[in-house]
C-alpha cells in the first residue's frame, strides 16, 4: 500500500494557514475514514504553520504530512521545516522537552497555560497543544539555524 503525502514548501501567511489546514482535513478525511483523526492531524498542522508564520528566520517553511499506510497500526507523521532564532529555538526545546517528560502532556499543557496567561510576547501554547489536545508525539532536530519539528500520532483502523 502506498503513503499517501504530501509536502508543500511555501511562505506562509496568516490567511494561507487557514487554507492549507482546509486543505489537509479534505485531502486526510479521503484517506483517514476517522473524523476525529483527521480533525487532530488538521489540528497539528494549523498550530506548526501558526508557528512557523510567527516565527520563522526568512519566511520560508516546508511542511509534509503523510499516513503511513504500510504500518499497523497506520500513523500519520507531521514534518515542519524552517529557520529560526536561538530565542525561538531555545523555547522550541523548553517545551517539547517539558512535555515530553511529563506523565501526562494534558495535565503540563494546562500548567502551561497558567504559567504563560500573562505572557505577552507570545504563548508557546502550540506544540504542547499539539500533544494533549491531538494526541500526538512530537520531537525535534536542530542544525544551525535549521529546525525540523515532527508531530506522529496512530490512526484508527479503517
Amino acid at each position: 500500500m502506498e503513503t499517501a503525502y504530501f509536502e508543500l514548501n511555501f511562505r506562509p501567511n496568516v490567511q494561507l494557514v487557514s487554507v492549507v489546514r482546509r486543505f489537509v482535513t479534505e485531502f486526510y478525511q479521503r484517506f483517514l475514514n476517522d473524523p476525529d483523526g483527521t480533525s487532530r492531524v488538521a489540528l497539528a498542522t494549523h498550530e506548526l504553520l501558526e508557528n512557523a508564520v510567527k516565527y520563522s528566520r526568512d519566511g520560508e517553511t516546508t511542511i509534509r504530512i503523510e499516513l503511513m499506510q504500510h504500518e499497523t497500526p497506520r500513523r500519520v507523521r507531521i514534518q515542519l521545516r524552517n529557520r529560526s532564532t536561538l530565542e525561538h529555538i531555545a523555547a522550541i526545546r523548553e517545551i517539547v522537552d517539558g512535555v515530553n517528560r511529563a506523565p501526562d502532556a494534558t495535565e503540563f499543557y494546562r500548567a502551561l497555560i497558567v504559567a504563560k496567561a500573562k505572557d505577552r510576547t507570545g504563548s508557546g501554547l502550540g506544540l504542547a497543544r499539539i500533544c494533549a489536545e491531538g494526541e500526538m508525539k512530537i520531537h525535534y532536530d536542530v542544525q544551525g539555524d535549521m529546525v525540523v519539528i515532527e508531530a506522529t500520532t496512530v490512526m484508527g483502523l479503517v
